[in-house]
């Protein structure tokens, strides 16, 4: 997990329609970038809806969401579509930017251990610095405790 005080890497993902977005897109805006396993789990879905529920809270503040995973685009599109989600999923299958910010663990799972993607949120200031950083997300309750923190 990155530090909180540090810059925010720059990065440059597709979104679940194709187009491209850059962390310095969101220059003078608050970003909640978070990193979830994968589309369509009970925990992934439940933290979806969550922040798409409260995504025009978050506009209010100032602030926008940015769901990222190692999901295709077509994959999150049909996730999107699913549920209606209201906010910004970009697609990492190459897992750079999950790399980058240091989300990419090994993880055990009933006694069987693998590398995958640890639940982890950023929220991210206006000048591009991590001022919050989790990585002791609970899938439900994260998007009601970052709206409090925006």
């Amino acid at each position: 997990m990155l530090e909180t005080g540090i810059k925010a890497p720059d990065f440059e993902l597709p979104d679940q329609n194709g187009t491209t977005h850059k962390l310095s897109d969101y220059a003078g805006k608050k970003v909640i970038l978070y990193f979830y396993p994968k589309d369509n789990t009970p925990g992934c879905t439940k933290q979806a809806c969550g922040f798409s529920e409260r995504y025009p809270q978050f506009l209010e503040k100032g602030a926008v969401v940015l769901g990222v995973s190692k999901d295709t685009v077509a994959s999150h599109k049909k996730f999107e579509e699913k549920y209606g989600l209201a906010f910004t999923l970009l697609a990492d299958p190459e897992r750079k930017v999950i790399e980058a910010y240091d989300v990419w663990k090994e993880k055990k799972n009933y006694g069987k251990v693998s590398m995958g993607v640890v639940r982890t949120t950023y929220l991210i200031d206006e000048k591009g610095i991590i001022i919050k950083a989790n990585d002791k997300v609970k899938a439900a309750d994260d998007p009601e405790k970052m709206l409090g923190e925006v």
